[in-house]
């Protein structure tokens, strides 16, 4: 349990290092992946309360390139007027005074116009052009409304009183997420275009407008408030800003074409007792930015999703709960990720990788469902510490199961002979017979006269001279290319690969005669009163064999069948009968080159209806030992 605490742990911080170290990369993901709600499933209602009037190509081809002259301005101003619409917006800096500009200043006044102004928060730019105007009277600079040193405005020639400011917080990505509805310039305090319109609409009178702190846990920490309509408050950040909703698909916004405004020909319904925004959508004119939804969008659409929003009540904002949410992430993934760590069964071992899948994306999931209610939680840092956290438990979990692999097969090859577990490995458990057929040289050795040994003697001390026996007729065995098929009781079967040469029965007899050298060394010197001595009979006999596993599937049970199998055992049962050590079968002594076997004559073995001819070695002193390791070869070569 600790350990996996201290995984979580570790991800946590290895969360925190990358939003330090990279938190430009951080919040550049954050933001892309947090809008996709908004451009994939955008909503598709019109917006029938507000009009672009666009400066578009058409307008530029009927009217003249942009900048119009006052008079045309005037014109365009009086003609909205004349269809009935009740609020015009500027998206337009006019900076330079020009003919016409106290008529197109008269135009404004007398049909409700707003200019725009640019403040510039380039604390190298050194810029003041024009008048800035429209300034908060009732409302004191203070923090987080953000300060800037420079500006772009009108001409003094146009000062109206309706202004509002239309400076964008620009990403490094080029992306336009936010902008501050409130802006200090000199100790004035103005208001962005969307702002001022809303101001507008409410009262000729300019409002008292505040910034304030928020203690509600379901509020933004910092809230814009017009303190005469009780409620009617903007969301910002502690940088002051409000964030653009961008909810609304494009296509949800009406537009017409200045052109058709200025020759009567626009449709009345879409101007009728609206708010409209006059700005460029020119590509040629360079008023673009990129959005989630298009990479070229026209800048006066931003002002329209803001003055939307403000309308609707619907700006984005992080709560002040926002942090307590995450961290209850946080503990919910750890604490489902540290349930599957610790469940053993099948469905752990898939579960737990598919949660660190799933996981990340639960995050991602879990801000867009709350951004359908303008709450911008936030995901990467979810994200990130469920992706860590899961790979690391998915890697732990790995070496924990690769471990213990490691130590079932080391634990299954010590029971059954190596090439076995390996297979066994790679298949699934069966109830049926598995078994194949292969020629193979087979050697039963037994040792003689256990069982009286076993009963007159603690079963202490014969289970040591058993494992004695056992595990140094394994080593020689083994040097001699054999396998350990099974032990059983106080004898062995093992086997040899039968080729077409004969070094497998010469293999065989050479393990032979070695295991006859070793049994000297490691038996009582003198056997107990009144018992035989212990002694070792082995028979060599080679023959096709049937391999494998049989039994329920819940009990297998590793076997040797077949007639070379009976042989070989009923052969060394006769060792004790023909006081011969060591007996070589009819099929193997045909592999043997010379006279190194002497025939021992034909026998019916027990159970069996043929009878078989049996050889014994010459000497126990067969051939040269070749292959042995070191270890054995001075075992043997010691007796």
């Amino acid at each position: 349990m600790s350990f996996l605490i201290g995984l979580l742990a570790l991800s946590f911080a290895l969360t925190l290092l990358f939003s330090f170290v990279f938190s430009d990369l951080k919040y550049e993901y954050e933001e892309k992946g947090g809008s996709l709600l908004w451009s994939l499933f955008p909503e598709q209602a019109q917006e029938e309360r507000i009009t672009v009037v666009a400066i578009d190509e058409k307008s530029l081809s009927e009217v003249g390139a942009w900048p119009w002259s006052r008079s045309t301005m005037a014109d365009l101003s009086n003609k909205l007027a004349d269809y009935g619409v009740s609020l015009q917006l500027y998206d337009v800096v006019f900076p330079e005074a020009k003919l016409g500009d106290a008529l197109f200043l008269e135009a404004l006044t007398n049909n409700n116009g707003v200019l725009a102004q640019v403040p510039i928060f380039n604390g190298q730019s050194a810029l003041r052009g024009g008048q800035l105007n429209g300034a908060l009277d009732n409302t004191r600079c203070q923090y987080p409304a953000p300060k800037a040193t420079s500006y772009l405005a009108n001409t003094p020639t146009l000062a109206a009183q309706q202004v509002g400011h239309i400076t964008p917080v620009v990403d490094r990505d080029g992306m336009v997420r936010k902008q501050p509805p409130l802006v200090c310039v000199d100790g004035q305090v103005y208001p962005s275009l969307a702002l001022q319109g809303l101001l507008s609409s409410l009262s000729k009178v300019s409002p008292s407008v505040s910034v304030h702190q928020d203690e509600g846990l379901f509020s933004s920490k910092w809230k814009v408030s017009i303190d005469s309509y009780f409620g009617l408050s903007v969301p910002i950040d502690k940088q002051g800003n409000m964030r653009l909703s961008y909810r609304q698909s494009p296509d949800s916004f009406q537009v017409v074409s200045a052109a058709d405004v200025l020759n009567g020909s626009a449709p009345s319904s879409l101007l009728e007792n609206t708010w409209v925004l006059v700005g460029a959508t020119a590509f040629g004119l360079g008023d673009v930015v990129p959005t989630p939804h298009s990479g070229t969008t026209p800048g006066v659409e931003l002002q329209a999703r803001l003055l939307s929003s403000l309308l609707d009540g619907r700006t984005p904002y992080t709560p002040d709960y926002a942090t307590y949410l995450l961290v209850l992430f946080g503990v919910l993934v750890s604490a489902i990720l540290i349930t599957l760590a610790r469940t053993q069964n099948k469905i752990s071992a898939y579960a737990l990788p598919l949660a660190g899948l799933i996981l990340p994306i639960s995050a991602l999931v879990l801000h867009a469902y709350l951004l359908r209610y303008d709450i911008w939680l936030g995901w990467f840092n979810g994200a990130l510490f469920s992706f860590l956290a899961g790979t690391l438990f998915v890697l732990a979990d790995h070496q924990v199961v690769r471990h213990q692999h490691l130590r079932v097969f080391s634990h299954l090859s010590s029971y059954l002979p190596k090439s076995v577990a390996q297979g066994l490995l790679t298949r699934s458990p069966s109830g049926a017979i598995e078994a194949s057929r292969h020629d193979l040289v087979l050697m039963c050795a037994d040792l003689r006269n256990f069982s009286a040994f076993e009963e007159s003697r603690p079963p202490e001390e014969a289970a040591a001279l058993l494992h004695c026996f056992f595990v140094n007729a394994t080593q020689i065995i083994e040097a001699f290319d054999g396998q350990i098929e099974e032990y059983k009781g106080d004898s062995l079967l093992a086997s040899w690969p039968s080729t077409h040469s004969n070094s497998a029965t010469n293999d065989a007899l050479n393990a032979a005669d070695a295991l006859q050298k070793m049994i000297i060394r490691i038996l009582p010197q003198q056997p107990p009163k009144g018992l035989e001595p212990l002694a070792l009979g082995i028979s060599i006999e080679r023959g096709p064999t049937l391999v494998g596993s049989i039994g329920p599937m819940h009990r297998r049970h590793h076997t040797l069948l077949g007639d070379t199998v009976t042989i070989v055992l009923r052969m060394q049962e006769m060792t004790q009968d023909l006081a011969q050590p060591v007996l070589v079968g009819e099929c193997a002594a045909r592999d043997l080159q010379g006279d190194a076997l002497e025939s021992q004559g034909s026998f019916l073995l027990d159970g069996l209806t043929t009878p078989h001819v049996l050889f014994a070695p010459k000497s126990h002193h067969i051939d040269p030992i070749v292959g042995i390791d070191s270890k054995v070869l001075r075992m043997v070569r010691s007796h």
